[in-house]
């Protein structure tokens, strides 16, 4: 009789164990927390820290378990640092990296392993195009996403007709101008000059002086501290209120703006978030960032956030089957969000998201510098207004693609 009430308690009990008893599931997070991206990675970490908490680091009923890991900017480290979350941490699922020229480095790697990634800000374009592969998808869109509407914007509505460059020596720098110069030249304009600084560079102030007078704007293309000592070096330079800047999503994030005086203010840029959106996705997201944080959220925080609304909307998909991997990749590649703090967002067929990009101007509103949206430019697509078939067979987006013909 005792041994017959003891089976029947075990067997109720296995039947009673809820998933968060399962193995938790192991989420690698990679990051730059050292070097002149250091800025950014944190609010990165921030992002999805602030998702975890909100959720109480469970998913689908398991429980998560989260390894952030510092790469140190560089390819080689960041390689090295996913080989320990796959190999060494047996991690399900890879949020990150940061930089695109990190994501180009561990992309055959994760491919080779099999290793779900989700990116929250790597931007490297043809990780979602030529290179595609079903283990990679953005939570954040590519480099070129927003700069190619901002271009056509800048030649059909700002009506600038010759614009200088000015962008950090790297490839997302690279690619974001060359999709501001596509889009602007396809529109009318034409680019005059184009100007590469090195990642990191202390002093911007030779390279302000090479910038043509007689141009209609200048377009930057930086990410972390360069864009701070940009817009300051070109004040000093006497050429705020002479020569408009626009800038691409990075330059002026809410994580540098933070830090810039009235030199940032009148500065236009492009990206598919702002933390000043009004609207009730965006105020809940944005008010609990605040009182965590005591700042505003912005590029990195929040493309780190929808990574985790991704991750969470397909473990739902596959309830928790994370071991699964093709279900798991098949409900990742599916996710399609209506109420993401930037508003609608979805993936096309290549992983790459499709949602709106914010023509933004920085304003002093309630005290401090804020990206006011401008103008909003609905379903957004990575090929904008181009054909998919003949934008794939087009050179990759690069440093001298497409080349300066009016320089």
């Amino acid at each position: 009789m005792i041994r017959r009430a003891l089976t029947s308690a075990v067997l109720l009990l296995a039947l009673a164990t809820p998933a968060a008893a399962q193995e938790p599931i192991r989420v690698g997070f990679l990051t730059i927390l050292t070097g002149p991206l250091a800025s950014p990675g944190k609010e990165m970490e921030n992002g999805i820290q602030l998702f975890m908490n909100e959720h109480k680091s469970m998913l689908a009923g398991r429980r998560i378990e989260l390894t952030v890991l510092d790469t140190g900017g560089t390819p080689a480290g960041t390689l090295t640092k996913t080989r320990e979350l796959v190999e060494q941490r047996k991690v399900h699922v890879v949020i990150g990296p940061l930089a695109a020229f990190e994501a180009y480095a561990i992309a055959p790697y994760v491919n080779q392993h099999r290793t779900p990634t989700i990116s929250p800000s790597a931007a490297a374009d043809d990780l979602t195009q030529r290179k595609a592969t079903q283990f990679f998808v953005r939570a954040a869109s590519n480099s070129s996403l927003p700069t190619q509407p901002f271009g056509t914007y800048a030649a059909k509505t700002l009506r600038y007709k010759k614009i200088a460059t000015i962008a950090d020596d790297f490839a997302f720098g690279h690619e974001v101008v060359a999709g501001f110069q596509k889009a602007f030249e396809d529109a009318g304009g034409q680019v005059v000059q184009k100007l590469w600084p090195k990642l990191g560079e202390v002093d911007q102030g030779p390279y302000i002086a090479q910038l043509k007078k007689d141009v209609d704007a200048v377009f930057i293309g930086f990410a972390g501290v360069a864009a701070l000592r940009f817009l300051k070096q070109f004040q000093d330079a006497g050429l705020k209120g002479k020569i408009p800047v626009l800038a691409n999503q990075t330059a002026v994030d809410e994580a540098l703006i933070r830090s810039m005086g009235d030199e940032a203010i009148g500065v236009v840029s492009t990206m598919h978030y702002s933390a000043a959106l009004d609207t009730a996705a965006n105020r809940k997201f944005a008010t609990a960032y605040r009182q965590a944080y005591n700042t505003d959220p912005g590029y990195y925080s929040v493309g780190a956030y929808t990574a985790g609304l991704f991750l969470k909307q397909a473990l739902e998909k596959v309830s928790g089957k994370v071991e699964d991997t093709d279900a798991f990749l098949k409900a990742l590649r599916a996710v399609s969000i209506p109420d993401a703090p930037g508003g609608p967002i979805r993936l096309d067929r290549y992983g790459n998201p499709v949602h709106n990009v914010y023509i933004r101007k920085v304003e002093r509103k309630d005290g401090r510098l804020q990206n006011i949206v401008i103008h909003t430019i609905e379903n957004v697509s990575q090929f904008w207004s181009y054909p998919e078939a003949e934008f794939l067979k087009a050179p990759a987006y690069s440093r001298n693609h497409p080349p300066c013909r009016h320089c």
